[in-house]
This record gives structure tokens, sequence and C-alpha cells, in this order.
């Protein structure tokens, strides 16, 4: 393929690495060299990507944990454009603002659709095999290059509001790639076969609706304790999901991944842990209650729950 997966991991890399860059040389920061430490090992991660030995990696992730949970990653003073300017460039915008942010979601719809199948001679225009990531990443670049023509601006600009973000959000960027990894850690540990023995042990699933319920509902519980729909995947479905609603009621597989998802994501909703919605947004917002996002997402949340346990047991055979 002409433009892969690997091409955007550099590009996040080298955003990560500019962050500790800046970060080092930003005297207002008390913690200025750990915070600059924390970024720059994540910056190799992706840098390094598979050339980087499983062993160091995990040494590298355990250091970054050791970093954050002692509180030495904070944020510091991004040089950003006067308020004065940024309001004057606001009013002169207009809705034009929103632009760059609707190319992303345009541009991925665009190569997943119309280009995923497109050649230059013998190779593939856009990655095979990750074909929506890669059409997302050409879209956040075009995003970027709508956002510096239409503000006036530098692609530098764009790294520096980059950093004030990644310091805003602090260690909470790096939890959902964490407890991605933790779900297949867990996944190869063995806990969906033991998730598996308790249901089958101690939930009366020879009812098709109870299945449903205990599938769906331990999507969600598992998505509040772990964060993240994807890591919670692999243990539910390998422990309920495909033995039980695929094996003994014969499900259609993607019915039952799909809204299991679906399910998780109400669980989502529910969790700080799931810290890049929930307790972003406060912070950025400055808000005086931790879990006001959290509390206004419930009323949603529970009934969508309800609403997948529903679905599932009415749709499975599709």
């Amino acid at each position: 393929m002409i433009v892969s997966l690997d091409i955007f991991y550099v590009l996040v890399g080298l955003l990560f690495a500019a962050t500790a860059v800046m970060t080092v040389r930003d005297r207002a920061n008390p913690r200025r060299m750990t915070t600059a430490l924390f970024w720059g090992l994540y910056a190799l991660v992706y840098l390094l990507g598979e050339r980087l030995p499983p062993a160091v990696a995990g040494v590298l992730m355990i250091v970054m944990a050791l970093v954050a949970g002692a509180g030495l990653v904070r944020p510091g003073r991004a040089a950003v454009v006067p308020e004065a300017e940024r309001q004057a460039s606001a009013a002169r915008l207009g809705n034009r603002l929103l632009v760059p942010a609707l190319a992303i979601p345009a541009v991925t719809m665009l190569g997943s659709v119309a280009l995923k199948d497109v050649h230059l001679g013998a190779r593939f225009l856009l990655d095979p095999n990750n074909v929506t990531l890669v059409s997302m990443g050409c879209g956040s670049v075009a995003a970027l290059a709508l956002a510096c023509g239409l503000t006036r601006a530098t692609p530098l600009q764009g790294v520096r509001e980059a950093r004030r973000l990644i310091d805003a959000m602090s260690w909470a960027v790096v939890l959902p790639h964490m407890l991605a990894v933790l779900g297949l850690l867990f996944a190869e540990a063995g806990v969906g076969k033991a998730v598996a023995h308790v249901a089958t042990a101690y939930l009366p699933l020879d009812s098709r609706l109870l299945a449903c319920a205990a599938f769906c509902v331990g999507m969600a519980l598992f998505t509040v304790v772990m964060g993240n729909g994807f890591a919670a995947f692999p243990v539910i479905a390998g422990g309920i999901g495909i033995p039980v609603l695929v094996g003994v009621y014969h499900a259609n597989p993607a019915v039952m991944a799909a809204i299991g998802m679906f399910s998780a994501y109400c669980g989502t909703l529910m969790t700080p842990m799931a810290a890049n919605f929930n307790v972003v947004p406060v912070l950025l917002l400055d808000l005086p209650d931790k879990n006001a996002v959290i509390k206004a997402q419930l009323p949603t949340a529970l009934p969508l729950l309800g609403a997948n346990i529903v679905l599932l047991y009415c749709l499975m055979y599709r």
C-alpha cells in the first residue's frame, strides 16, 4: 500500500516528541523534566512500534505509570494566541471554523467507502487492512491544513495547541491505549474462561432472555471497571457471547458483537475510567463537580442498556 497506518503512528509519535521538547523548554512547569520524560517515553512507543522489543515496551509502560502515579506529570504554560486576537479571528471566520472539524468525518467516509479498492499500479492507495483508520488519519491531516488556511496560522501553532490540550488532559491521554492492552492481557490470561465458568455455574443461562441480559450487563460492567469497551469485549465475548449466545443459542455473531459493543458504550457513559470522555470535559470546562458528565449521562445509559438487551433478544438470529 502507499498510505499505511505506520505513517500516522510516526506522526503521532512526532507530536508527542514535540510535546516533550516544548515541556523541557517550559520553565513555568514545576515538573517539566518528569513531564517531558512521560511524553518522551510515550513518543518512543509510537516511533519505534514493532521494532521495540516487547520487554522493553513493558518497561517503558511501567515507568510511565510510576511517573504519572507519583503525580509528576503537570501542565505547563503553552504559547497560545492572545485572547483578543482569537476573538477577532473567531468573529471574522464565523461558522467556517467548523469546516476543519467536519473534514475529518467527511474524509474518513470518503476513504472508507470510495477509495478502499483504489490501486496505483500494483499497490493499494490505502492500507486495505486498516482502511478506516488510515482514512481518519488522512482526514486529520486535511483538517490541520484547512485550519491553517482558514486561520492563517502555521502548522507549528497547531502543534502548540495540541500540546496545550495534551497538557490539559495529562496522563488520561494514555488511558484508552493502556486499557485496550489490558483487555488483551486478560484474554491471554484466561479471564474469559473464568467468566464463562462463573456465568454458567451461577447464572440461569438456560433462559435466552437471561443469557442476553448477562452478556449485555457484563459488557457494561466490565467497561465500567476497565474504562474501555474494546478491552471488555474479548473477556465477555469469550466468556458468554461465543460459548453461550453463539454456541448454545446459535446467535448471529455479527449481531452479538455489534449489540455487545453498544452495551459496552453504555458502561462508558457511567465510569470515570473512561477519562477521555468523562473526566477531560470536566477539566477543560473547569466544572465544580468531577462527576457532572457521568451524572448527566446516567439517564441515557441505563434505559439504553435495557433497550440493547431487548434488541439482542429479538435480533440475535438475523
